[in-house]
């Protein structure tokens, strides 16, 4: 799909979500957080660079990718309308250097909304009003205890960002053509569990549930105009904790 940036882009987003019937679920002993998944326009030049040196080891874990010659880096995936996706710091408590969206756990009395623009704000030091909300993807209730609501928000052109380093390694704009390319997603089997494991091709890495899963949703529903629930999709089991 060969959208520019720009006001016919905010409509078609803004039209396509308002479209979804979106799926939620009962927290029950779950915890709820929200992610941000901010549409922003990238330059290939610009911001298509990613420095960071990747452990080996987090890409040997990954299931069904034994052929594949990852190198763990988003070089290269910038250029037109695009996403903003984040490298977690190597010293955070879980889940430390993964791909992640901007976002965390509902402080009391937060809506999903209001949470996903706080976290923007103390990540990367975004600011971005009620009016930036685009709409709201599925839930998706991940293996470690969570319910995360994915929020929508239209970021402007080149909003400037200063990503905290406490809990952000790197930010990345990850173009929609990269989302939309013809060998993604990927579905592999793992022993474990009887769901498949969903894999979103970018760059040369795999992302996976829960940020793969949301990214798969938002290229079908957003971009794409298609219905598609993503709960079902598993998880890899590195990310069950």
């Amino acid at each position: 799909m060969d959208l520019d940036f720009g006001d016919a882009l905010r409509a078609h987003l803004s039209t396509n979500l308002g479209r979804h019937d979106r799926l939620g679920f009962d927290l029950g002993e779950r915890r709820h957080a929200a992610v941000a998944v901010v549409v922003v326009d990238s330059d290939a030049d610009l911001h298509g660079v990613d420095d960071e040196r990747i452990d080996a080891t987090l890409l040997a874990d990954i299931p069904g990718a034994e052929d594949m010659a990852l190198t763990g880096s988003v070089a290269g995936t910038a250029g037109g309308p695009a996403v903003l996706l984040t490298r977690r710091a190597s010293r955070m408590r879980a889940h430390a250097g993964q791909w992640a969206l901007p976002g965390g756990r509902l402080d009391a009395g937060e809506t999903p909304i209001d949470a996903a623009r706080r976290e923007l704000q103390e990540e990367l030091a975004l600011d971005l009003s009620d009016s930036a909300v685009l709409g709201v993807l599925d839930d998706y209730p991940t293996r470690s205890g969570y319910v995360i609501t994915p929020v929508v928000l239209w970021g402007g052109a080149d909003p400037a960002m200063e990503p905290q380093p406490d809990e952000v390694a790197s930010v990345h704009r990850i173009a929609f053509r990269e989302l939309c390319r013809p060998d993604s997603p990927r579905f592999v089997t793992i022993p474990e569990s009887e769901r498949p494991v969903v894999q979103v091709p970018i760059g040369g890495d795999l992302i996976h549930a829960p940020t793969g899963a949301v990214l798969l949703q938002f290229r079908r529903v957003a971009i794409e105009g298609v219905h598609e629930r993503v709960d079902g999709y598993e998880q890899p089991v590195f990310a069950w904790q």
